[in-house]
Parts: C-alpha cells; structure tokens; sequence
C-alpha cells in the first residue's frame, strides 16, 4: 500500500507540511517495496487560487491509499480526494514523517 505524506523535505526526518494545498513536497511511503520516493509540489505556491484541488489532482496521480497531513484539506480538495478513495488522517503538523507514520501505525491520528 501506498502513503502519502505532506512534507517540508524528502526524507524520513523531514518535518511534516501541515498544509495539504501548498505543501511543499509529497513522500510517497510504498510499504510492500519499503521505498520512499519525494514529489516535488512547490509549484503550488504561486497558485493565487484552487491550490487544493490541483494538488489533490497531482496527489491522485501518484496512486496512494492514505494520506497523512496536518491540517487537512479544503472542501474542493477533499471532495476530489474522497471520490479517489484516499482515506485522509489529520493531526500530524508537528511530526517528522517518521513520527507520522508511527502515529497512523498506532491509531493516534484523527481520520478525517
């Protein structure tokens, strides 16, 4: 299965973004091949508006299961990424994506 996580960086260490429209990188955590592979998503910070679902557009592109973020996603994006079966957990903008993804294996973070 694959996980998405909203970060500031590219590696396990890196401190989550909690922002899901403007973050800055996706790590995509694929579980059965234990590879972690960044997509850069900079980009969407010079969009004035509709930064959410053009993510979630790109977000859908890479093909994950969940989602990991801090905040959560707008209404737009988050219709999107429902429609896409992306089961979305909030609660870890001040995490690493290391922290986070041992929060979502232990059941601490919030389903959104």
């Amino acid at each position: 299965m694959k996980i998405a996580f909203t970060t500031k960086g590219t590696e396990w260490d890196s401190m989550m973004d909690p922002r899901f429209g403007r973050t800055e990188f996706f790590l995509i955590y694929d579980e059965e091949n234990d590879e972690l592979k960044p997509h850069d998503n900079r980009s969407s910070s010079n969009d004035a508006h509709g930064a959410g679902p053009k993510t979630a557009q790109v977000l859908f592109g890479l093909d994950p299961k969940v989602l990991i973020t801090g905040n959560g996603p707008g209404g737009n994006a988050a219709s999107v990424l429902k429609k896409a079966r992306i089961d979305i957990y909030v609660g870890a903008g001040d995490m690493t994506v290391k922290e986070a993804w041992e929060a979502y294996k232990e059941g601490k973070l919030k389903k959104f």
